[in-house]
């Protein structure tokens, strides 16, 4: 398995929980109609808030939290079977044509020169 992990960061206009709602009610169906298109194992939307525990962590650490609290508003991870299925996926024209659709619905909620994301292997330590 593979994951794509997609550190989100909003559009500046944008309050986080309008960031976040608009994440979970308009983007999340357009993730589940692309899941077949693009051989989509599992998908995960993480969704951050403050905390005053972790805060106080993040400063034991040498963190900086800022005056945002947080860099991201969010983390959505997504899983495929292996590097070769999700290259196959975004070969075919039905997965190209979800990509640009999820690319574009993406372009109105997330600040894309604040966001990060990466290809990872898991290497699992605890689970279940």
């Amino acid at each position: 398995m593979i994951k794509l992990t997609f550190c989100l960061a909003r559009r500046p206009e944008m309050p986080r929980e309008a960031f976040q709602d608009y994440w979970r009610t308009h983007h999340a169906p357009k993730v589940m109609a692309a899941k077949e298109a693009l051989g989509i194992k599992r998908y995960v939307q993480c969704h951050s808030y403050a905390m005053p525990m972790a805060e106080a962590a993040a400063e034991a650490r040498g963190i900086a939290i800022g005056d945002n609290v947080h860099d991201f508003d969010g983390v959505a991870e997504l899983w495929w079977e292996s590097r070769e299925t999700f290259e196959a996926a975004l070969a075919t024209e039905e997965g190209q044509r979800h990509g640009k659709i999820l690319a574009e619905d993406e372009a109105t909620f997330i600040d894309f020169s604040r966001s990060r994301f990466f290809m990872v292997e898991e290497n699992v330590v605890i689970g279940d």
